[in-house]
């Protein structure tokens, strides 16, 4: 059943879907940020970058195009059991990897802190829950995963180690444009000046770790379903 032509065109228009929704999200963020930037006097090119900085927003934006090409892809094909070329495959395997983890951080670190006034409510929740769920379930049940080599999960490491590096080599540099405080982190837990420099490297360990093992883990239930591609 769920290598039926059905399943395919139902799970794809599904993923064109949560792609337009995740962007409307974002978009919808985007644009509250900067209107509250506006309002307060902000400095709207420290603002942008800094809305570009967050792994939440990266993520996302990084889902819509992985969504939108499996979706056309799979139309322009038509063909529900062509498994997905590697190159996409091994992107819907480090991308499915980063919104899950997303969605695990989120709602143990901080989904008790205080929101900013800024943050649009049902923007918060899809790209935090509704849409790693979605790409979770794209994991478990979504059609046409190829079978990848244990070697694409170590892969998934690059972005993040690129990303904390490029955040603790740009944090001192940036004013906060919200407190005025000499630095900006796009998360708490990241901060030296509050948690000391032990505990921002225990959290880089703990989340860069639990990233390469979710991504073996990703891997592993392509894997196990058992796509593979079709010769000819």
């Amino acid at each position: 059943m769920l290598r039926s032509r059905e399943w395919a065109v139902g799970w794809s228009l599904g993923r064109l879907a949560v792609a337009a929704l995740i962007a409307a999200a974002v978009l919808a963020q985007f644009v509250s940020t900067l209107s509250e930037a506006l309002a307060r006097g902000r400095d709207l090119a420290t603002v942008t970058a800094n809305f570009f900085s967050y792994f939440t927003i990266l993520s996302n934006l990084s889902a819509v195009v992985v969504l939108v090409v499996a979706g056309v892809r799979f139309f322009v094909r038509g063909r529900a059991s062509e498994v997905d070329l590697p190159a996409l495959a091994t992107a819907l395997a480090w991308i499915s990897t980063y919104m899950i983890v997303t969605g695990v951080v989120y709602n143990l670190l901080l989904r008790g802190l205080a929101l900013q006034p800024e943050t649009v409510g049902w923007s918060n929740e899809i790209m935090h829950v509704w849409g790693p769920l979605f790409l979770l379930l794209d994991v478990l049940i979504g059609p046409n995963r190829r079978r990848l080599p244990w070697s694409a999960a170590f892969g998934a490491a690059i972005f993040p180690i690129v990303w904390i590096v490029y955040t603790l080599l740009r944090a001192p540099l940036i004013t906060n444009p919200t407190t005025g405080a000499p630095f900006w982190y796009p998360y708490p837990f990241l901060d030296p000046a509050t948690h000391g420099w032990g505990s921002v490297i225990g959290y880089i360990v703990v989340i860069a770790s639990g990233i390469i093992a979710l991504a073996f883990g990703v891997v592993a239930v392509g894997r196990a379903r058992g796509i593979r591609p079709h010769s000819g």
